[in-house]
């Protein structure tokens, strides 16, 4: 074999292996996205946040609850309430308006981890029966109608949502989520009305 063939043979031979390696190097790239939008896609949390009233046999009730209707537990970093496209610090004027003879629930929901199915009542407003008529409950429900709630979550991979709004608000992804110095629901304790224990240990 002259040279000349020789040296064509080795640069075939060259030009094949580094083909091959570019695209065993592109296999294994696929590959590791696929099992990365795998890894994602078992882990994906999905925040629904909704308004509620109910009426049980013994209270009616008015509220916002926290559903995570995904398959990954959903990270929650912030939460913003937002009238007239500003944001407002506290919930308690919406508060004050609500019909007297009321006992206030809250759960903090800033660094809270929503798992999946769980549904979680950020906000419970509730009456006696006899305190209250379904008529004034709905009308107790439109006073926080100008209210929405901005909510920043992540997945455990670091992968981050908005949700803004109640009921049924599209997610949108963002890069990153910045914590919440404050609660909006924890800091409605200040208004929340003495319970019976608390007064008998204020005297």
């Amino acid at each position: 074999m002259s040279d000349t063939k020789r040296s064509r043979l080795e640069m075939i031979v060259a030009v094949c292996a580094v083909v091959t390696s570019v695209i065993a190097l592109f296999v294994a790239w696929d590959q590791g996205r696929v099992m990365r939008a795998q890894q994602h896609g078992a882990v994906y949390p999905v925040l629904q946040v909704d308004g509620f009233v109910s009426t049980t046999m013994d209270h009616r009730q008015l509220g916002i609850q926290f559903t995570n209707s995904g398959v990954g537990p959903a990270l929650i970093e912030s939460v913003e309430a937002v009238r007239n496209g500003e944001p407002i610090a506290s919930l308690n004027d919406h508060y004050a308006r609500m019909p007297a003879g009321n006992e206030l629930s809250w759960t903090s929901m800033v660094g809270r981890a929503v798992a999946p199915g769980d549904n979680i009542g950020a906000l419970v407003i509730s009456w006696p029966m006899e305190s209250i008529s379904h008529a004034a409950l709905l009308d107790a429900s439109q006073q926080w109608s100008d209210v929405q709630l901005n909510i920043c979550y992540c997945s455990v991979f670091g992968r981050c949502w908005t949700t803004v709004g109640l009921g049924k608000a599209r997610t949108e992804p963002v890069k990153k989520c910045t914590r919440s110095d404050g609660d909006i629901f924890e800091e409605l304790s200040s208004a929340a009305p003495l319970t019976e224990q608390e007064i008998i240990e204020v005297e």
